[in-house]
């Protein structure tokens, strides 16, 4: 099955709706595809303990990543109040697994694409570590 990225989008969508963001008031979704077409979605979930938040992108990898998947291929970030591009934990998190993912951020109509080695170039990943 070829998953689209409007499919991303609207997967993300329905992710934010279940965010948990008292303290930022900016709920964010986002729906990661697996090189096999399976799909992952995750939400921000914030704490009073701010260091405790985990963003919506991260939800989604450590949910994938608990159930086997390593491989994959593009990302969709979805937010309420507008454009939320990864930030750089985020980014960090997703080279490791991903280092040619596609980024894709979207509010309300709008639409933005960019690979990950852009939004985070000369990265420092696992590679770095096998020298």
């Amino acid at each position: 099955m070829n998953v689209t990225d409007k499919e991303l989008i609207e997967k993300a969508t329905e992710a934010m709706h279940n965010a948990y963001a008292p303290y930022s008031n900016f709920p964010v979704g986002a729906c990661l595809l697996s090189a096999d077409g399976r799909t992952f979605t995750g939400c921000n979930v914030e704490n009073a303990s701010l260091g405790a938040t985990n963003c919506a992108e991260r939800t989604a990898v450590f949910k994938a990543i608990s159930e086997g998947v390593r491989d994959f291929v593009a990302i969709a970030v979805v937010a309420e109040k507008g454009m939320a591009w990864p930030c750089a934990i985020c980014r960090q998190v997703l080279n490791e697994f991903a280092p040619n993912i596609r980024v894709i951020v979207a509010y309300q109509d709008h639409v933005e694409e960019a690979p990950l080695s852009e939004l985070l170039p000369h990265a420092f990943g696992p590679k770095d570590l096998n020298k």
